[in-house]
């Protein structure tokens, strides 16, 4: 590449990654302003909740669930920046000046690239460690109110223990599970007949057994008795429990691979963590191609129509590898193909898609 070539390069490098960082900006607002909307809404009934404390949790939640939209960010991003080029002839003087258009969009696909990597290695692990503290902080802020705003939503176990079984449920969950509030517990002896029910305000797992705190026993024929602390035996481990509530999307990329062994030597399948994994992994290639899904509906703006043709196209491709990403996991989770196929596909399937179609615009 010639010195006017590698300049432009870093030109168009420079607009691709204002316009990715100023879409995803913006993504992050509204998906806070939605988020803390909805947040209001279901702590209306709620007594003595300021709007701050409120605010803080949907700031909290609003990186992780901005992550799983960042492939649309890149891709709208990209388009902008395709066409403010386009709109001021830089694309135009830039082919008259011998440079092609894989010389141009080569910045463009290694930005997206470096922003995926940094995604994964960086930005997952702080949304990840925020969506954490935010499930802690909904359960002190709005008590079992909370279960509603937290992923695993009302709880059901079923448990057993040397006395026999027990079935467990509660409003919400937080640490991965280890501490549960709102809980209600119905235990049966060996012989399953019904001999206790206890409600108690929070339960925190420990090895062998529940320590419950703040609540009442209610058994058959006799009076309710009230309890500050009570020890419930249980086999449940941390990582049963673990696996059973902890969402994918909230994992850290850093600690997925112990995740994974520590799945495998349990006997648990540890498919959706290698799935978590690998579409981490996949991210950078991911948002590379969406660039190149970009350039295929907007590159050539100036002589095709313009806007008007550049963002229905982009709704379609989006709407397209979102369909496609959203089956690849759904049949990498359900195991009918390999987690690392389920991941890879969308990216390697964008990557033919859109390198076929601009070889079909730029060289016939």
């Amino acid at each position: 590449m010639n010195r006017l070539g590698l300049t432009f390069g870093f030109y168009v490098a420079r607009v691709t990654l204002m316009a990715l960082v100023a879409f995803f900006a913006g993504m992050l607002v509204l998906i806070f302003v939605i988020d803390f909307v909805e947040m209001l809404r279901q702590a209306r009934d709620v007594e003595d909740v300021s709007v701050l404390p409120l605010m803080v949790l949907s700031l909290e939640r609003t990186p992780s669930i901005a992550e799983r939209a960042m492939p649309f960010a890149v891709l709208f991003g990209a388009m902008a920046a395709f066409l403010q080029l386009s709109r001021k002839l830089e694309l135009v003087v830039a082919r008259a000046s011998g440079i092609s258009a894989w010389q141009f969009l080569a910045p463009a696909v290694i930005v997206a690239a470096l922003v995926g990597v940094s995604a994964s290695l960086a930005y997952n692990p702080f949304a990840a460690w925020l969506n954490e503290r935010a499930a802690n902080r909904a359960i002190q802020v709005l008590g079992e109110e909370s279960g509603g705003l937290l992923p695993s939503g009302a709880l059901w176990l079923r448990q057993s223990s040397v006395d026999g079984q027990s079935i467990l449920n509660a409003a919400s969950a937080a640490d991965r599970g280890q501490t549960l509030t709102g809980v209600t517990i119905y235990a049966f002896d060996r012989e399953g007949r019904f001999q206790e029910r206890i409600e108690a305000a929070r339960a925190e797992l420990e090895i062998g057994y529940w320590r419950l705190e703040n609540g009442r026993v209610y058994r058959p024929s006799r009076e309710s008795e009230p309890f500050g602390t009570y020890v419930f035996a249980t086999n449940l481990t941390h990582e049963q429990l673990s696996d059973s509530f902890t969402q994918t999307q909230a994992l850290s990329f850093w600690e997925l691979p112990e995740l994974i062994d520590g799945a495998e030597r349990a006997g648990f399948s540890p498919v959706k963590y290698v799935l978590q994994f690998q579409t981490l992994l996949a991210r950078p290639l991911l948002l590379a191609v969406m660039v190149l899904i970009a350039a295929t509906v907007s590159l050539r703006l100036a002589r095709m129509g313009g806007l008007a043709r550049a963002i229905p196209g982009g709704i379609a491709a989006g709407f397209v590898l979102y369909v496609v990403t959203k089956l690849a996991e759904d049949l990498g989770s359900a195991g009918f193909v390999s987690p690392v196929v389920a991941a890879w596909t969308p990216a390697v399937v964008g990557l033919l898609m859109s390198v076929t179609v601009l070889l079909h615009q730029e060289d016939g």
